[in-house]
């Protein structure tokens, strides 16, 4: 299984598309009605949708998979009592079927096979490849981590203070939870192919008007390369690479595994954070609730 994409609804979606498919570097995938959805040089049909709506918010979160997979995920589910949708097809590139389900706080999360495949484009410094992770806000992150282990099968990688990561296959992290007072789309992360493509990134960026928010640095959790930034239509993406990949024997991680030196907040000791401009952006998508 691996995380495919998120949806977005916001005001002037297609403001937000022209940013991700120019300077961004994602590929246009095609429409349907007024949502634009946009993908990267790997397999997957689509990153990123972005939809026309009075407010902004999240839609779904998204992970693919074998129909088995997606089987034993509503299965779970089921037996878990949890709010979810019955087994539907979905009119998108790729052109899934799956189902939505409701997380503790009210998460959106999509789980879904893909019938019609697309093909890897070469890789590309300028261009995203697929998503790694895509991080939400909790009012109690353990329920969530609880939530994932048991109803998506997730595993637990690891645990720093204020975050805790699961992976749903080799990759380190697929989706992490962060301590907050609410429940929101902290940021998605979209991988490049490797560490010149994410500083490439970082100075395109910054010739198209949209500077650093945090970065450039190392993580602890995961050794992965970041640069985030936050979006001209809101919300906080970032540019990543060399994500670890770990086995079923891997460690899981303790907060007084990760600490840095004071004044330092990743391994490499050079990045700043604008706090005031991220926790802001952090807050701003909200996930829709499932009818």
């Amino acid at each position: 299984m691996r995380l495919r994409s998120v949806e977005l609804e916001l005001p002037q979606a297609d403001v937000a598309a022209r940013f991700l498919a120019g300077a961004w570097g994602l590929l246009e995938a095609g429409k349907r009605g007024n949502t634009a959805f946009l993908r990267g040089t790997g397999d997957h049909a689509y990153l990123i949708s972005v939809g026309e709506a009075v407010t902004a918010g999240v839609a779904s979160v998204t992970f693919s998979g074998s129909n088995e997979e997606i089987a034993a995920v509503a299965q779970r589910a089921k037996a878990a009592g949890v709010v979810h949708q019955p087994m539907q097809s979905f009119d998108e590139p790729g052109r899934s079927h799956g189902f939505l389900l409701q997380g503790p706080e009210g998460q959106a999360y999509r789980f879904i096979a893909e019938t019609e495949p697309v093909a890897r484009l070469p890789d590309n410094q300028n261009r995203p490849v697929q998503l790694t992770h895509a991080v939400i806000n909790s009012t109690d992150r353990e329920a969530c981590v609880r939530f994932a282990e048991k109803v998506f099968g997730f595993k637990l990688s690891d645990r720093t203070g204020t975050m805790s990561f699961l992976r749903c296959n080799r990759q380190h992290h697929a989706v992490a939870y962060a301590k907050a007072d609410l429940c929101s789309l902290n940021h998605v992360a979209f991988e490049m192919p490797n560490l010149e493509a994410v500083m490439l990134g970082i100075g395109r960026m910054r010739d198209n008007g949209v500077p650093l928010v945090w970065g450039p640095g190392r993580h602890g959790p995961g050794n992965n390369v970041f640069a985030y930034f936050v979006a001209p239509f809101g919300g906080v993406i970032e540019y990543t690479s060399e994500v670890n990949l770990v086995d079923d024997d891997y460690p899981v991680g303790k907060p007084e595994d990760w600490t840095w030196p004071p004044g330092r907040i990743d391994q490499w000791g050079l990045s700043l954070k604008d706090m005031a401009r991220a926790e802001v952006a952090e807050r701003q998508y909200k996930f829709r609730l499932l009818n």
